[in-house]
């Protein structure tokens, strides 16, 4: 069985073969799709006949609420093309490719309103919870560590968490409400002035509000998250940035962690290039510093390998992930 798991993160395209135990990983960014075909560069490491299955992740995920055959979703899965981030085209390019490849491709639905085993308080409360790609990291969160109730924070240029309680997805905060990423944050009452004075737009403003906006330091995604952490015992602004983050996660994550009732089962798994890093300032342990729970890391491109792994177990008969349906 050979399962392909791709994705559609910020900086880039990530996808992961998967076949017999071993995993390949490739990454490519999205302005180097515009001008490359995604299905050339994933023949240099699997025949495109081989494939069973691809898990394919897409923008907000907002226009579906199951795991669908790609040959069923309308508009790329998606309400609108409309949303917060930046938009290049490289993540539609694969998209469209893939689907007119008619290689068998299963599209992950994003945690929104209309998906049914949110608690009705989170539907209640917020369109959007999070991207499709982070359905992936907790599934791969719930199969590695064998959790069924954990909290899931993933932080990188934005930061998104989850709680799963007995096996089922039951809400979180995506990346414009709470806690502050590298490049993305919430929008406070300063941006939202700004915003009414047409001083700038919404979007332009949710991406420059995460640990950029106190750094001041501006230079492209992977640019801008590399100096402001080379920076962190040097700069003091860099290093305000980065505690700053530590403390809006940790908010984040005691906020959800009540709704896991069982002290036994109170488990915060960290993932995300910032949630896992170590050095030059060790996050998990900070992160340990602020929070009643046990924290695990998971390391790697757990948003790709997690898709190859609902990939693997839908074509085993799974007929849901985490409480988000499975039609295929």
């Amino acid at each position: 069985m050979i399962t392909v798991g791709i994705d559609h993160g910020t900086s880039g395209i990530t996808t992961c073969i998967k076949y017999n135990g071993k995993k390949t990983i490739f990454k490519l960014k999205r302005t180097e799709l515009k001008e490359k075909s995604y299905l050339e560069e994933l023949k240099k490491y699997i025949p495109l006949e081989n494939i069973d299955l691809i898990a394919l992740t897409y923008s907000m995920g907002d226009g579906i609420n199951k795991i669908l055959p790609i040959e069923k979703v309308k508009n790329r899965g998606v309400l609108s093309a409309e949303g917060a981030g930046e938009k290049i085209g490289g993540g539609t390019k694969v998209y469209d490719e893939i689907k007119d490849s008619g290689i068998q491709t299963v599209v992950i639905p994003g945690l929104h309103r209309g998906i049914e085993c949110l608690d009705e308080r989170f539907r209640a409360l917020y369109s959007h919870i999070a991207s499709p790609e982070k359905v992936s990291i907790a599934y791969y969160a719930h199969k590695k560590f064998g959790f069924n109730d954990f909290i899931l924070s993933d932080v990188s240029s934005n930061t998104v968490t989850l709680i799963i309680k007995d096996g089922v997805i039951l809400g979180g905060f995506d990346a414009c409400i709470g806690a502050i990423g590298i490049l993305h944050g919430p929008i406070d009452l300063e941006m939202i002035r700004k915003i009414d004075a047409g001083e700038i737009t919404a979007n332009d403003a949710f991406s420059k509000a995460g640990a950029v906006k106190i750094a001041k330091i501006y230079e492209g995604v992977e640019d801008t998250k590399k100096t402001i952490i080379d920076k962190y015992n040097t700069d003091k602004n860099c290093k305000l940035a980065i505690d700053s983050l530590i403390l809006s996660v940790s908010m984040e994550i005691n906020g959800l962690l009540p709704l896991i009732t069982n002290k036994n089962k109170k488990n915060v798994v960290l993932a995300g290039s910032i949630g896992t890093l170590r050095s030059p300032i060790d996050i998990p342990k900070k992160l340990k510093e602020l929070i009643n729970a046990r924290i695990y890391s998971l390391y790697g491109e757990s948003g790709a390998i997690g898709g190859a792994i609902i990939a693997e177990d839908i074509l085993k008969g799974k007929d849901n992930i985490l409480g988000i349906k499975v039609e295929f």
